[in-house]
């Protein structure tokens, strides 16, 4: 199944999941004990035909008509770069940030693909990314929450991916491996999620989850089309 949590342009649904998850569809259509939840394509208000999630019947708990509202996807939450300086390390070549997204996926038993799409959401990439609040590297570690991982040096795209793993595998093992609430865990915080019982209500925190698994979804779908090849 495909995780493809979209970003909304224009919907007409708002549906509630049983896992807490709420979301905005353009067309809902029932195939047996299945539901395709469909988003709108980019920049227009009509279903997409190729992204949906597809989700058990029961699984739908609440759908709500909504009007036609423009909805815009936030961006990485990544406000400057820290300048470049003899004593911080150059961006990682594409084969160097696979193989650390790779050993760290493995060490977390973790898809790679899925640490990828968070490192593109968090950061887009850039290991010397800043946030307004803070928050440090490809996988925007704060440095109290980089301390108690053993990361010496949020900058070091190996360090930081190490420690952003070991974090994220944390929540997978919390929410009992329920992607949606870790990740909002992951940009909310635990407390957050634990207060709403489910993705909390913030914008913010939707469009995050939304990103990174579309991301996710692209590169699995990318993948396949190569294999296919």
């Amino acid at each position: 199944m495909l995780l493809t949590l979209a970003a909304v342009c224009r919907a007409v649904e708002h549906v509630t999941l049983r896992n807490g998850f709420e979301l905005d569809c353009a067309r809902r259509e029932v195939a047996g004990d299945k539901v395709r939840l469909y988003f709108a394509a980019n920049g227009t208000g009509v279903a997409s035909e190729t992204n949906f999630l597809e989700v058990p019947a029961d699984a739908v708990v609440r759908v709500e008509q909504i009007a036609d509202v423009p909805r815009v996807m936030a961006a990485p939450a990544v406000t400057k770069i820290a300048k470049t300086s003899t004593s911080l390390p150059a961006e990682p070549t594409k084969a160097e940030m696979h193989e650390m997204l790779a050993h760290a996926g493995t060490a977390h038993n973790i898809d790679a693909d899925l640490l990828a799409s968070v490192v593109r959401a968090e950061s887009g990439g850039h290991v010397r990314a800043v946030s307004h609040a803070g928050a440090q590297g490809l996988m925007q570690l704060m440095p109290g929450t980089a301390s108690e991982l053993g990361v010496q040096d949020t900058f070091r795209a190996d360090q930081n991916i190490a420690g952003g793993t070991a974090y994220l595998d944390g929540l997978l093992v919390r929410y009992h491996d329920n992607i949606a609430l870790a990740l909002a865990a992951y940009n909310a915080g635990p407390k957050a999620v634990d207060r709403y019982h489910g993705v909390p209500p913030y914008a913010e925190t939707r469009a995050y989850v939304a990103r990174v698994i579309r991301e996710f979804n692209r590169l699995k779908q990318t993948a396949l089309v190569a294999r296919a090849r």
